[in-house]
């Protein structure tokens, strides 16, 4: 067949900033963001954006430089997710709850040439500055509703905006491998890694996340996971393509959850399994009634089962996913099959714990031998490492190419998540690869220590870690976080892993304890194996 030629009339390079030209153009006087008393219609979001692109170039920075955001999930973050890629700039959201250091060494890595700041965060942002040789041009998010904190800046988020142009002509990337934004990782295991994301990847997942989750028309989203995590797992360009409306909350609360479903009619939002656990829990006072779906996506780690069942009993229709910074977030889904709606709550409830199968954006995902590179049988059984490779699996590591080539030894994304595929090509994960704990040779999954032990009405959360045993090298350890009023005691555990269980497998301790998490809601087992290892 004839070569064609690629020009402008049937190739452009895919940008999510597409996404709010249409939502501007098609729906202008549908609320595209809600915050407290706030409304905003996605014409005036398209021209906010258009004015920060513009105030960026006039503030001395040029293209490819790169703007971070510290902040919570308020309207400012949202914006700055088109505005930053429009000035054909880099986004940095930063986490918010990290401390001085850290955000120095990722403001000093990452280049960064402007930070937008909260002045919540603005005392530790303080700090953090003062070690750089070079620190970056600041702009202050001054919210009445925020806990007040020292100005950084004599320009706030407002009067910056209004230097900006409204009709500013924003920049398309040249080319859709460009760089869109970095997310830094957790830095648990040493200092984190920039996690590089191109303009393609993060166009498609932000589809990938309408088609995995069947998404309405014009949704009403919630945003309950932050929005400097994985870029809210690119919900902020998935709220645009759907002209939905964004509920903005500065706190993760049961209250504003239901506030948000009751007053607002929001029919989505996505979280950790500890977002599940607050909506579980909430007081008859803090529960509101509704009369329509609401859809919750849930990620991190693997939701118990119970919870699932006490999602659904409470009128929530639960997707489940997984992924990990490097894949823009989720890349595998729970994709639910009609047939499965007959089955028995419980047995719909550890269908539904399973991670999946990849997205269709995804070109692959499953799970191998990594010193073979050859995928384990679908047996349920043999245990192999996750990997995936595609369009939605970050370019690299930023400066960073011996991990880079690490993690993508023989063209696929090492995960370092240990799992299982069952006999229906069902991705199951059973742990981390450094959370395996090894027990007189042999290994035993965390993760399934801690399905049996929150199958107990009494346990809101559970973590279980490796504790050093001089006669069979480790054994397990479980800490348990209880419910507010609820009783168990060490040996009602220990009997219920007893019943389930291999010996080997259960619990020699069990602490109880409110257990340590990070601001995405993840369990910090670092700081539980410390604990372990002192006992």
């Amino acid at each position: 067949m004839s070569d064609f030629a690629k020009t402008p009339a049937n190739f452009a390079a895919l940008t999510p900033v597409t996404f709010l030209h249409r939502a501007a153009m098609t729906y202008p006087e549908r609320v595209a963001v809600v915050y407290g008393q706030t409304r905003r219609t996605w014409a005036q979001t398209y021209e906010r954006c258009k004015r920060m692109a513009s105030a960026l170039h006039k503030a001395g920075l040029a293209k490819d430089d790169v703007v971070g955001v510290i902040a919570v999930n308020t309207p400012e973050i949202y914006e700055a997710h088109f505005g930053v890629p429009m000035a054909g700039m880099v986004l940095n959201t930063l986490n918010c709850r990290l401390d001085a250091g850290t955000i120095a060494y990722i403001l000093e890595h990452s280049k960064t040439r402007a930070l937008i700041v909260d002045r919540e965060f603005a005392q530790t942002v303080s700090e953090a500055i003062k070690s750089l040789e070079n620190p970056p041009f600041l702009i202050d998010i001054d919210d009445p509703d925020a806990p007040e904190g020292p100005r950084l800046s004599e320009v706030d988020y407002e009067s910056f905006l209004a230097i900006g142009d409204p009709d500013f002509t924003y920049y398309p990337p040249a080319d859709e491998w460009d760089t869109i934004s970095i997310n830094y990782t957790s830095g648990t295991t040493g200092r984190p890694k920039g996690v590089v994301y191109h303009y393609r990847g993060a166009y498609l997942n932000a589809l990938g996340n309408v088609m995995e989750w069947n998404m309405d028309a014009a949704p009403v989203y919630i945003w309950t996971l932050p929005m400097f995590h994985c870029n809210g797992w690119c919900f902020p360009w998935t709220i645009a393509a759907k002209a939905g409306t964004n509920i903005c909350i500065r706190k993760v609360t049961a209250a504003n959850i239901y506030n948000a479903i009751a007053d607002e009619g929001a029919n989505y939002f996505c979280g950790a399994p500890i977002v599940l656990s607050f909506v579980i829990d909430a007081d008859e006072a803090t529960k509101r009634a509704f009369d329509h779906p609401v859809n919750v996506m849930t990620a991190a780690a693997p939701p118990p089962a119970t919870v699932l069942a006490g999602m659904k009993e409470e009128g929530f229709n639960v997707t489940h996913a997984y992924g990990l910074t490097e894949t823009y977030g989720p890349c595998i889904s729970c994709a639910w099959k009609p047939e499965w709606d007959d089955l028995p709550m419980g047995k719909q409830a550890n269908l539904k714990a399973r991670q999946g199968v990849p997205y269709v954006v995804q070109e692959d995902a499953t799970v191998m031998d990594p010193e073979t590179m050859q995928p384990v049988p679908w047996d349920g059984e043999t245990m192999g490492e996750v990997m995936m490779r595609g369009n939605i699996t970050m370019k690299g590591y930023l400066d960073n190419p011996e991990a880079t080539d690490e993690a993508f030894a023989g063209g696929w994304f090492h995960s370092g998540d240990l799992g299982v595929v069952q006999p229906d090509g069902y991705i199951q994960l059973r742990d981390r690869a450094k959370d395996i704990i090894i027990s007189g040779g042999e290994n035993i999954s965390s993760i399934e220590v801690e399905g049996v032990i929150y199958s107990h009405e009494a346990v809101a959360a559970v973590a279980v870690v490796a504790k050093p045993d001089d006669k069979w090298g480790e054994t397990p350890c479980a800490f348990v976080e209880l419910h507010l009023g609820a009783s168990v005691s060490a040996d009602e555990i220990i009997a219920l892993c007893r019943a389930q269980l291999a010996g080997f497998k259960r619990p020699k301790n069990v602490i109880f304890r409110d257990l340590p998490k990070t601001s995405t809601g993840k369990i910090q087992k670092v700081e539980l194996r410390v604990i372990a290892k002192a006992l």
